[in-house]
């Protein structure tokens, strides 16, 4: 596309460089250090740190970008989405359908409802919920369907908003990962009924501690969001329904505020880390990931899979490079799930996805020289292997 990678920015960037760190967070705030320092002088001279002008400005801004008709702040990522799925009725005795592959998080969310979380395998070469998959799981308890947009790359929702519509089921999107990501020429965030958000420090749009949102095209969502999240109150004192404390902090509003406008030029120099990638290690035998037709990837995380992961990663530290693994122990593998049944081999594509996958450092602030340290390191590790035949199946 022609995008070019930002040049060096800091002695990690300069000529010499020994290290290439997975992400450095530092980068972001420097780069919008004044902006940031006057944001938050700014709430603490007005006198107002919950629920202020801060958090309204931003939800007006961050509505108008993803193009929803709401946006409501909240605690966390995880609170947008356990709300959310409170706001759609989902409660005991019902079943959500989520990826297997996914955070935690996602998992942790439906329970907290008393539902049930049903697990579908993912598309190997995006790692997005299977829309083939979806419909074999959907039982007379299912409520709603919950993809992930994981690493950025948008799940396929055309088809699963098309098989949610046919059952009479609703759609809540986790775009944890997805700040900016697209689906056929329309931003994550409307399209399906409500889209979960986090803030956390390491996503493209990042705040300086936790912080998360709903954004949705529907009044009584976002109505009900607005009750839960401030203990169940219209109006002051008045607790209509049992609710929840959670409030988008008006420090993290303002923060948010101020990177929102980078988000796209941040994006922008991730796609070009991205084709960096792409193009240097088309010839290696690892599997690079793919990109749906019809996406807009937000490339949060650049992920391969290699089945010598766990060698791979150590011989990329010895070489200074730091990765990280994007999850090494999926949730139906987690001692939080043991007595949910799983663990006898049904679930054979995440097994598999979750023993190789390794995610490169990936970042708006990685320098053209880090990412050809990081494909030199690659290539010279690979050159030691014995050629493996079937490289490429999950």
């Amino acid at each position: 596309m022609g995008l070019r990678l930002p040049g060096p920015a800091c002695p990690q960037q300069s000529v010499g460089v020994t290290k290439v760190p997975f992400l450095d967070l530092r980068l972001a705030s420097e780069e919008l250090e004044s902006e940031l320092l006057e944001a938050t002088a700014r709430v603490v001279r007005s006198g107002w740190y919950v629920l202020g002008a801060e958090v309204e400005r931003f939800e007006s801004d961050f509505a108008g970008y993803v193009g929803a008709r709401h946006c409501v702040g909240v605690g966390s990522g995880f609170d947008a989405l356990h709300l959310a799925l409170r706001t759609m009725g989902v409660g005991p005795g019902d079943e959500v359908i989520v990826p297997a592959n996914t955070y935690i998080a996602t998992w942790l969310a439906v329970s907290y409802t008393g539902a049930t979380p049903i697990a579908v395998e993912p598309d190997p070469g995006t790692y997005n919920l299977d829309p083939r998959r979806i419909e074999d799981a959907i039982s007379s308890r299912t409520k709603v369907i919950l993809p992930v947009h994981l690493y950025g790359q948008t799940a396929s929702m055309g088809r699963i908003c098309e098989i949610a519509r046919h059952h009479g089921l609703l759609v809540l999107e986790d775009a944890a990962q997805a700040h900016g990501a697209q689906w056929e020429g329309r931003r994550v965030g409307c399209l399906g009924d409500a889209t979960a958000w986090s803030f956390y420090p390491s996503k493209n749009l990042g705040a300086l501690g936790d912080a998360g949102a709903l954004t949705t095209d529907e009044d009584e969502i976002a109505h009900q969001i607005r009750v839960l999240r401030n203990y169940g109150a219209r109006t002051k004192y008045e607790n209509t329904v049992k609710g929840f404390n959670s409030r988008l902090d008006e420090i993290q509003a303002a923060v948010l505020t101020v990177k929102l406008p980078k988000l796209d030029e941040w994006n922008a120099r991730r796609v070009a880390v991205a084709e960096s990638y792409l193009r240097q290690l088309a010839d290696v035998p690892i599997v690079l990931p793919e990109v749906a037709t019809g996406a807009v990837p937000a490339w949060h995380l650049f992920v391969v899979r290699c089945r010598q992961r766990d060698e791979l990663r150590a011989y990329l530290a010895a070489e200074m490079v730091e990765t990280s693994i994007h999850y090494p122990v999926p949730p139906y593998r987690q001692g939080a799930y043991r007595a949910g049944g799983w663990g006898g081999g049904e679930l054979k594509i995440s097994d598999a996805i979750h023993q190789q996958v390794l995610s490169l450092p990936m970042g708006p602030h990685l320098s053209e020289e880090q990412v050809d340290m990081v494909v030199a390191a690659i290539r010279r590790f690979l050159a030691k292997l014995e050629p493996v035949t079937g490289e490429s199946e999950p």
